[in-house]
């Protein structure tokens, strides 16, 4: 027996209201108010079924189009039908290709390899089957608009710098950000102030921006107002921050989206490690339900669309201009979009929304099972839940698995490569004290499970004693000194001059020691001797150098004609200091 005012289900599977006219109180309105709003969220925050009045005032449920991927089924309806092509790509479907490439991909994957501008597909009335993908890619996230990248999360980073740092503005940015950021300021022409990670000397590991270490960022722009205006770079447009990390450390990001819209700007979130966040209960939240403004997610890595594809988010709040992010999608976006990478990001999405929780539950308890059996193994401990309250983790990703060799007196590059030689095991990251396996939505299960007695094995027999477990102290101390724009530095003709000889002069080139993974040297950036002495610092404990021309830092790009101690052409905003 219902009591009044609650919702019984039809024959049919529909709505109807008890007496009492109540379905107000359910739906949160009153009674009497029409009722044509959304009922429930899948667990990412996607729309799941609305609720609108039939004849005679029973309410009926229109199921949820997340089942569905329409772009997916456009590009195959096109390419298994026959049709006859005289349009690109030259290889015709698959009749005029090279019989090894047609071997090995198989005259499927060559069929549905279709150009933009197909009728049926990506043109035609409105919404197209492409533009009900991202429109739903759009509702999986709760976001106002989602973009498909094909180019990877690369490709996103450069649309937002586009967007919220055009030429002689500033932006916020977390010090360790994904490479492609300060490509996308050589794009736009923008600005950059820095905000440090919080590190753990021990593992080598960078976690993430915490509130304050935010709002202290902030605080310090402010007090460079005076000098920002005179250059007409003003405070910071936007603030930029990854969550998760590559080890699956998630930061307070309801806590950095409270001080960046205290401070009046957006906060966008490089989320590519956690595309998966929000549709299990025990993942951290999406950024998107945590209040960020705009997110990335690289679909690819974890959620299992195909590798290169990605996608763009942004939220209702208005801080982001859709509109402009559309203009700068549109700007950094191939005019031969590969439709494999778009179909995959449709199927993906749905996968994800219709069967992800159980999936992701699957591959949550065979995780599980594992971090016990690899946590028994001399030398040997996982990294995870047991760091989270830690400055700058508020939450981790049980889909990565962070393995602590340290106990074995080996590093994780030895360990990594001992599973290569006798095991063809290939996991994500060695540094020099971990490793870290990175997990699918739909894992498979016996290789994970086999995976506990393969490290065994390896680690018995390459142990040795333990040496010093210190691997590089915090990069916090070292002062970063901006002489000018990443676009200025980049563009600029450049040299290659003896690391020594170096110190003073322009840096042209982004170098960091892998770990900790923190940029210690970027375009734009003076190259000072206690930069030199970190990188060198770094080396020496076994950290290898990330994007230098020269890996074995003997010498560095620097501007031409600019000598040591000028300050070439200065930014808008001068100097900042992380």
């Amino acid at each position: 027996m219902l009591d009044e005012g609650e919702i019984q289900g039809t024959p049919d599977g529909g709505l109807e209201r008890t007496p009492g006219d109540a379905v107000g109180e359910r739906l949160g309105r009153a009674p009497g108010d029409a009722v044509d709003e959304r009922l429930e969220r899948t667990p990412g925050g996607a729309v799941d079924e609305r609720l609108e009045r039939a004849p005679g005032g029973a309410v009926r449920r229109e199921p949820s189009r997340q089942p569905t991927a329409p772009y997916l089924e456009a590009v195959s309806a096109y390419g298994f039908r026959g049709s006859t092509r005289f349009h690109v790509p030259g290889h015709k479907g698959g009749g005029g290709a090279d019989p090894g490439l047609f071997a090995a991909l198989g005259e499927r994957a060559l069929l549905l390899d279709l150009p933009q501008d197909i009728e049926g597909v990506d043109v035609g009335p409105s919404p197209t089957p492409f533009e009900r993908a991202e429109q739903l890619a759009a509702e999986a996230y709760a976001a106002s608009h989602a973009w498909f990248l094909t180019n990877g999360a690369t490709q996103g980073n450069h649309a937002l710098c586009l967007a919220l740092a055009p030429l002689g503005t500033r932006i916020l940015l977390q010090r360790n950000s994904h490479a492609s950021l300060i490509d996308g300021l050589v794009l736009s022409g923008g600005l950059p102030t820095f905000v440090l990670p919080e590190y753990d000397d021990e593992l080598g590991m960078a976690h993430g921006v915490t509130p304050e270490a935010l709002e202290q960022a902030l605080a310090r722009a402010d007090g460079e107002l005076p000098q920002a205006r005179a250059g007409a770079a003003g405070l910071p447009r936007a603030a930029f921050i990854v969550s998760p990390t590559y080890y699956g450390m998630a930061a307070d990001v309801a806590g950095c989206a409270e001080v960046a819209h205290r401070a009046g700007i957006p906060l966008v979130v490089d989320c590519a490690w956690g595309a998966h966040f929000g549709f299990h209960a025990q993942l951290p939240a999406s950024p998107l339900a945590l209040g960020a403004d705009a997110m990335l997610a690289s679909t690819h890595k974890i959620v299992g669309s195909l590798t290169q594809s990605a996608m763009l988010l942004v939220s209702d709040s208005g801080r982001v201009d859709a509109d402009a992010v559309a203009r700068a999608v549109r700007l950094v976006r191939s005019t031969s979009p590969n439709a494999l990478l778009m179909a995959s990001l449709d199927a993906a999405r749905r996968q994800l929304v219709v069967h992800g929780e159980a999936l992701l539950d699957r591959t949550i308890r065979v995780a599980a099972r594992a971090r016990a059996a690899i946590d028994e193994i001399p030398g040997c401990t996982t990294v995870g839940a047991d760091f989270v309250g830690r400055p700058g983790i508020a939450a981790w990703d049980p889909l990565r698995l962070v393995i602590d060799v340290r106990g074995t007196g080996c590093t994780g590059y030895e360990v990594a490569a001992a599973l290569r030689a006798s095991y063809d095991t290939y996991i994500e990251l060695a540094t020099h004290a971990t490793m870290v396996l990175v997990l699918g939505l739909g894992q498979p299960v016996e290789p994970l499970e086999r995976f506990a007695h393969d490290l065994g094995e390896t680690v018995r027999q390459i142990a040795r004693p333990i040496g010093s477990s210190l691997i590089t102290r915090s990069p916090a101390p070292v002062a970063h000194q901006t002489a000018v724009t990443p676009r200025e530095a980049f563009l600029g003709a450049s040299e290659a001059v003896a690391v020594d000889d170096a110190i003073g002069r322009i840096s042209c080139e982004s170098i960091a020691g892998y770990p900790p993974g923190v940029p210690t040297l970027l375009p734009g950036e003076r190259v000072t001797a206690e930069v030199v002495a970190y990188l060198r610092e770094l080396t020496a404990a076994g950290a290898r150098l990330h994007g230098a021309a020269d890996p074995s830092f003997r010498t560095v790009r620097v501007l031409r004609g600019v000598p040591a101690g000028a300050a070439g052409t200065p930014p808008s905003a001068g100097s900042t200091t992380a």
